[in-house]
């Protein structure tokens, strides 16, 4: 058990969405030396970034959660970029770290490593057991290959290094962007514009059958600090509630969260991603205490409360450590824009 908040404490990707609730969650444990540099004051996806952040705040905890990611449009048209600049900004942070002695690192990964055909629920043991889903290959292995590297640091260096693996996010102050956003809060946005300027019918990609497992971003963030805490060992951990959704139910959720009445029409040319998603949640609840707390339901009233009361600023926004769209995606806080449809769910 580490003491966090008497540590200097470095969190990439802390301007981004799952960032934000990140410190907020720091500083409830009583975090107060924590550094969360812009993406304007450090582009880690440059050479040499990682090694002057470590040179200027000599972190002892590093929380690396920075990520340059989009939904499934983005990734089709970006995957070069999207291998490149997620396995060199984390590469270069975990060597510095190393180097500099930091006390603990924890990495943030994504179920998009995960095989496409992998067995329900998901599994930590089944991570190796085939290729990604395809369009979101790229990103999934280059965070694999992160993986790779807080196992062979740990037993070559003895670094504590850990790697987590959260599934889909959604909550407050998430991207609204309908160009950027994920699953969720494109819904959001689409059913309460629909709504308040009585459209019909809405269309979503897809034909509604794949399935996606969703965790509060609050939930997740508390997860993150346990196990930054509490948690020391190689083996990576699912972050998640274990509870499979399908997108046709989410659809359903969010239209009667939203008050919409009308048609939904599904864009059936439209690709699903991978079919299925659900996690085994066995490791966080044994290793390190965590069970979400928040039901969907809960934490989509709560999403569409904060939506409705700031949509003229959630527009726009960075994200973290989960696939979201964008022209340039790159460094701490980094968020490529793209073409991503309120169907596209990860």
């Amino acid at each position: 058990m580490i003491d966090i908040a008497a540590k200097r404490i470095l969190v990439t990707g802390g301007h981004g969405f799952l960032g934000g609730h990140l410190l907020d969650q720091l500083r409830r444990t009583g975090c107060r030396d924590i550094f969360a540099p812009s993406h304007a004051e450090c582009d880690l996806t440059e050479l040499g970034a990682a090694e002057r952040l470590f040179a200027h705040y000599k972190p002892q905890i590093v929380i690396h959660g920075a990520a340059a990611v989009g939904g499934i449009g983005a990734n089709s048209k970006n995957p070069g970029y999207f291998f490149y600049a997620n396995t060199i900004m984390g590469l270069e942070l975990i060597e510095a770290a190393r180097r500099h002695g930091a006390e603990k690192v924890a990495v943030v990964g994504t179920i998009c490593s995960y095989p496409r055909q992998a067995p329900l629920p998901f599994r930590e043991e089944d991570l190796w057991g085939g290729y990604p889903e395809e369009v979101t290959a790229p990103y999934g292995l280059a965070k694999r290959a992160l993986l790779v590297q807080c196992q062979t640091y740990r037993k070559q260096y003895g670094m504590n290094a850990i790697f987590l693996m959260p599934v889909n996010l959604y909550g407050p102050r998430d991207d609204f962007d309908p160009e950027t956003s994920h699953v969720v809060p494109a819904l959001i946005r689409k059913f309460v514009e629909a709504t308040q300027q009585n459209c019909d019918p809405v269309t979503v990609w897809g034909d509604g059958t794949a399935t996606r497992e969703f965790l509060y971003v609050e939930d997740a963030a508390e997860a993150i600090v346990r196990a930054t805490e509490s948690y020391d060992s190689p083996e990576p951990v699912n972050l998640g509630t274990g509870i499979e959704t399908p997108i046709r139910e989410l659809v359903a959720k969010i239209a009667r969260v939203t008050g919409f009445s009308g048609k939904i029409q599904w864009d059936v040319t439209q690709p699903n991603g991978q079919p299925r998603r659900c996690l085994d949640v066995s490791r966080a609840e044994r290793e390190f205490g965590f069970r979400a707390s928040t039901t969907l339901e809960e934490g989509l009233r709560r999403t569409v409360a904060w939506y409705t009361a700031n949509e003229r600023s959630a527009g726009s926004g960075a994200t973290l450590s989960s696939p979201e769209e964008g022209q340039s995606p790159t460094g701490i806080g980094g968020n490529a824009k793209g073409d991503v449809m309120a169907g596209s769910a990860r």
